[in-house]
């Protein structure tokens, strides 16, 4: 019991004596810049989701990941995950740009639904993480707006 005791008292001074180390860190700011879908000729279409990323810091912002999902009018039909993603420099902003496809079975429910009330606005949820990575804190975005058939969002 002496030995756990000794070690708990050990990692709380480590954590107390790193504390100073860790720079000061604000929340990036993370907006939806654009969200369109793609001109193409497949059957399912190709969005493309714009991230306008703030970096209010005096370092450089790496971003190691992102995951995120999509929901139109309540169906999930966009999720995934992406590592190819800018640096955005110390006191900086920057574009990410995702391009998804859509679930084929959530996408037939929504069309299902289309079908017996039509409309030509969506109402979409966004959700991503951000992984600045370290022991910094995700990054947690969820924007709500309408998607228009003639492109764009509100």
């Amino acid at each position: 019991m002496l030995k756990f005791k000794k070690f708990v008292f050990v990692l709380i001074v480590l954590c107390v004596g790193c504390a100073p180390l860790l720079p000061h860190f604000e929340e990036p700011t993370v907006n939806v810049s654009s969200f369109r879908v793609l001109p193409g000729h497949s059957i399912v279409p190709t969005f493309e989701i714009g991230l306008h990323v703030t970096n209010p810091n005096r370092i450089a912002l790496k971003l190691q990941g992102l995951s995120y999902h999509v929901e139109l009018e309540g169906y999930r039909i966009l999720s995934g995950v992406s590592n190819q993603l800018p640096v955005i420099e110390a006191y900086g902003e920057g574009e990410v740009l995702l391009q998804v496809s859509p679930d084929l079975f959530s996408t037939l429910s929504l069309f299902t639904d289309l079908m017996n009330q039509p409309r030509d606005r969506f109402a979409f949820t966004l959700e991503a993480l951000l992984d600045v990575g370290g022991v910094l804190p995700k990054i947690g975005v969820h924007k709500d707006g309408e998607l228009s058939l003639t492109g764009g969002h509100n």
